[in-house]
């Protein structure tokens, strides 16, 4: 009958090797550890009794001295810790959300800013009637009407910090250009009789209230509004501000 084999692998005796090291290596990081502790710790008690004899063998004149003298270091060394601490909490704030003179010329400088352009025309006809025969004049009037703002019309204090916000307020929306008929592309239609220049006034002005009464309405004001206010806040994202506020004015 065959005898089991009770001599232990090799694999077993190196795992058995190997914890063993490891215990040791833990063991003696531990004490290192400790003696160094113990080494601080000395170190500091010899200081603190040192300092106390030096204080036991002076006068009462000189304890108070350097009480004195301790108060005052540590005084100014808090007062400068926590005013650099404050100067550089002041500079980073401003980096972050500041506007600088310059940007802020720079976006006045754009002037006129148009946020909407609507192309219109309109018919005019006139009759003016006569003894034989009536005359008739039919012209027809094109332009393109811009709403937008004028960055000249901004207030004194029209970017400011609100905590950590920045916020931009707009004059209101406006038609950028009154002359917006392109008299170049106005042509008569139909024209029968005579006419005078104050007769072709008369109907330019028609033709401009017309135009102006149906483009400037309150959803394309509303329109341009929410351009302007899309657009100035990516404007002042791209200059490296996150919480900003735009705000376009009505008009009174």
């Amino acid at each position: 009958m065959t005898k089991p084999d009770t001599t232990p692998s090799t694999s077993k005796k190196k795992k058995t090797t190997v914890t063993k090291k490891s215990a040791n290596k833990s063991k003696e990081t531990k004490q290192a550890a400790d003696a160094t502790q113990e080494e601080i710790t000395k170190g500091i008690e010899d200081v603190l009794t040192a300092l106390f004899e030096m204080i036991g063998k002076a006068s009462k004149w000189t304890v108070i001295a350097i009480l004195a003298l301790v108060a005052i270091a540590l005084g100014v060394t808090y007062y400068l810790f926590h005013t650099v601490t404050d100067a550089n909490a002041n500079v980073e704030i401003d980096q972050r959300i500041g506007v600088t003179p310059t940007q802020i010329k720079s976006m006045k400088d754009i002037g006129q800013w148009e946020f909407l352009a609507i192309a219109d025309e309109e018919m005019i006809d006139t009759i003016r009637n006569g003894f034989f025969t009536d005359d008739q004049l039919i012209r027809i009037y094109y332009g393109t009407l811009r709403l937008g703002i004028d960055m000249n019309d901004v207030q004194e204090n029209w970017i400011e910090k609100e905590k950590d916000s920045i916020m931009v307020t707009l004059p209101p929306i406006k038609l950028l250009d009154e002359k917006f008929i392109d008299e170049a592309r106005t042509q008569s239609f139909y024209e029968s009789g005579k006419w005078t220049d104050a007769d072709r006034e008369a109907m330019y002005q028609r033709a401009y209230h017309k135009m102006k009464d149906r483009c400037m309405t309150k959803e394309n004001i509303a329109s341009a509004e929410d351009n302007a206010t899309r657009q100035f806040y990516q404007l002042m994202r791209s200059m490296g501000h996150e919480n900003i506020k735009v705000i376009v004015k009505s008009e009174e």
